[in-house]
């Protein structure tokens, strides 16, 4: 079984970059993508009967199970690969995976969770295909201890294209692994690291003068595309990499599924995301207050409140018909999202204020609950904006060409028995770098 399923492996992966790469039509080698949570040793249980026994007590185990990993990585050659949970506290783990992966050609970094968790993240760029211009760690702080990767690079073949113009072909690539959503209460947590995530990529942008440039985000991002956390991400402009190579809508939450949890729940939370430089973005505290207040409305309709039964609940004992501020604030802790280490902090609090009473007055009628809280609309806040003169700068962007998941089972929606490399699947995308307007900030 063992032997069938890493040739299984392989061949799945070389297809699905082989098949983009003979494309006739391509002026440009493609840059390919890899994403694998490869489910850490002290996480994975080998007996459901004694859920103590795990794979790092037993290092024949997790050392043959690691070099299969590792022998479908180096198969599928893809130009840059994110791992999570790779065992950062094994040194002997580590030194496989940097002397394998370095004799191949690749740039390690990895990050550690904080607080000596044992796991975290490794990212791996080939040197054939970029040249590393800046490594930066992103710590969240907060209670799952999670961290992300952001690496700054630039092509390292010239893009045809681009060979007689100033265009820097450079990208942002991002690793991380958010916490997994135990109870409701961590759903506000999730939220902020992505939030944490993209402040530090704009500010990171901001503070070495970029253009608007490619931005991928990879990773295991716990939750599916019917969470809070996808529709955030698609506010800000992101597209999910697999779902635009098989023409899947924002509504397609059930095509495929990436993670067989330890509950034995299936679904797709492993995504590979896309930013190009020509996208439409809203300010990021726009799209973080409107994230949190989906979560709000989400809470309410959950309880089975209508529009007017919520506008009642925020109003509270006030017997003016408009709410308060502290009705405002008791209705966030009576959801459970105030009020608690993982809640909403008070400035977080008094900023969601700000956005809905947006003339400053104290209080919110039912209209304007009706217009900032309950039916948000897009307001047209968008931070980066193409130009309309015919002027405007061109830049590097990607298409996307390809995207498989292995095992090829959960592209249909379902998880194979026979499937140990890891509790999730191993997504491989291929990009096509092509030439774009580029945005411009608005200031």
């Amino acid at each position: 079984m063992t032997k069938m399923m890493k040739g299984r492996v392989s061949r799945n992966g070389s297809y699905a970059i082989a098949s983009s790469m003979k494309d006739g039509h391509d002026q440009q080698p493609c840059i390919t993508c890899t994403t694998f949570n490869i489910l850490a040793p002290i996480y994975k249980r080998l007996s459901h009967e004694d859920p103590g026994c795990r794979e790092s007590d037993h290092r024949a185990y997790w050392l043959a199970r690691n070099h299969m990993i590792l022998d479908c990585l180096l198969a599928e050659r893809s130009s840059i690969i994110c791992l999570q949970e790779f065992w950062v506290g094994n040194e002997e783990l580590v030194n496989i995976y940097e002397k394998r992966l370095g004799d191949a050609g690749y740039i390690n970094f990895k990050l550690g969770r904080t607080n000596n968790r044992g796991d975290g993240l490794l990212t791996a760029v080939h040197k054939d295909y970029f040249r590393v211009i800046n490594y930066q760690e992103v710590h969240f702080n907060d209670c799952g201890d999670r961290v992300a990767q952001l690496l700054h690079v630039e092509l390292a073949s010239p893009v045809s294209q681009f060979r007689n113009n100033d265009i820097r072909q450079e990208m942002l690539i991002v690793n991380t692994h958010l916490l997994f959503p135990h109870d409701s209460s961590l759903c506000t947590v999730r939220l902020r690291q992505v939030y944490k995530i993209l402040q530090y990529v704009e500010s990171y942008q901001k503070k070495n003068k970029l253009n608007p440039m490619p931005i991928i985000l990879c990773g295991d991002w716990n939750g599916s595309k019917r969470g809070h956390v996808y529709k955030f991400l698609r506010s800000q402009g992101f597209v999910s990499s697999y779902d635009t190579a098989h023409h899947y809508t924002d509504a397609d939450a059930h095509k495929w599924v990436s993670h067989r949890n330890h509950r034995g729940n299936i679904c797709g939370v492993d995504f590979i995301w896309l930013l190009n430089p020509n996208s439409y973005r809203k300010l990021l505290k726009t799209s973080w207050s409107e994230a949190v207040f989906d979560m709000f409305k989400y809470l309410l309709r959950r309880a089975s409140l209508t529009e007017s039964d919520a506008f009642a609940f925020l109003k509270a004992d006030n017997p003016g018909d408009y709410i308060t501020y502290s009705g405002f604030c008791e209705a966030l802790r009576q959801l459970n999202l105030t009020g608690h280490c993982n809640g909403l902090s008070h400035e977080e609090t008094k900023d969601l204020w700000v956005q809905a009473d947006i003339d400053g007055n104290g209080i919110l009628d039912y209209e304007g609950f009706q217009q900032r809280i309950w039916n948000l609309t897009d307001g047209g806040n968008e931070i980066w904006d193409v130009g309309s003169n015919g002027m405007q700068e061109q830049a590097i962007g990607f298409s996307v060409k390809n995207a498989v998941l292995f095992p090829p089972e959960v592209e249909k929606g379902t998880w194979p028995e026979d499937y140990s490399l890891s509790d999730h699947a191993r997504l491989t995308v291929v990009f096509s770098p092509i030439r774009m307007p580029c945005s411009q900030m608005i200031t």
